[in-house]
């Protein structure tokens, strides 16, 4: 267990723990909380959450640089794959905040120098792999079904997405692959970073904890599934500029929902 002061404590034994069913009401309240801290501190989410919409524009940026025009929305849906991952630092202010410590933004790469950073890490490379896993089957996808010159423009390659056949089957089939790396990654990851931030489990015990978490609640996950996915769309419209704001309030708000689910 995590000492009360913050101190580093060592990896111990891996000790399943226990989840709780939560309702849709917790999920109201973990957002609320969410916002409360983010009004409490907002420069300094901000701060830490720049990176997340910085790194989505140079991936935009990347596409169109090097003409792979037809991986820019794969990139930028499957870029919400790392979001756990992304706020990692977000997580440790929540928890400084919750010991009444202080939780000025430099304290968020304090995770850094945790003796579980070697799980964090993982887990982070796992989800790095799925996302180079969906970017993998999308680009398959667009290969199979319009398999375009590589030279194409982007006028020629959005006028043969929505106005053909192919293009349909490219979109819905595309879609619903997508789903299943999202429904994936967010079982595994849901509260898997902030149970090994608080606790330093190793990083099975927490996507074991993460997934039971999803099987004692499917319902209520879905719904903060949807919540979350909604909240990154509006984040990203104003040309991802959003996502400062969404990104801490998100990230409060997963570690308020992991303290609710996990005992």
């Amino acid at each position: 267990m995590a000492n009360l002061d913050g101190t580093v404590h060592h990896l111990g034994r891996a000790v399943e723990p226990h989840v709780h069913t939560i309702t849709t009401m917790d999920l109201r309240d973990a957002l609320w909380r969410g916002w409360e801290d983010f009004k409490a501190q907002p420069s300094h989410l901000v701060f830490v959450a720049l990176i997340y919409p910085v790194a989505g524009v140079l991936l935009a940026q990347l596409t169109v640089t090097y003409n792979i025009f037809p991986l820019l929305f794969p990139l930028l849906g499957g870029f919400a794959l790392l979001g756990p991952f992304a706020a990692i630092g977000l997580y440790e202010i929540s928890r400084r905040r919750e010991q009444g410590q202080d939780s000025s933004w430099r304290h968020a790469f304090d995770v850094l120098q945790s003796p579980a950073i070697g799980q964090i890490v993982l887990l982070g490379v796992l989800l790095t792999g799925l996302f180079l896993a969906w970017l993998a089957c999308a680009w398959l996808i667009y290969r199979a079904q319009l398999g375009l010159p590589a030279d194409v423009s982007t006028a020629d390659f959005l006028r043969a997405t929505f106005t053909t056949f192919d293009g349909w089957i490219m979109i819905i089939v595309g879609n619903s692959v997508g789903l299943l790396f999202a429904i994936l990654a967010f079982s595994i990851s849901v509260v898997a970073f902030p149970l090994i931030i608080d606790r330093h489990v190793d990083m099975p015990t927490a996507v074991r904890t993460s997934i039971a978490a999803v099987e004692a609640n499917p319902r209520v996950m879905m719904y903060w599934g949807l919540i979350v996915t909604g909240l990154l769309v509006l984040g990203c419209l104003p040309v991802l500029v959003g996502l400062i704001v969404v990104m801490p309030v998100l990230g409060h708000a997963t570690w308020h929902l992991y303290r609710k689910v996990v005992a």
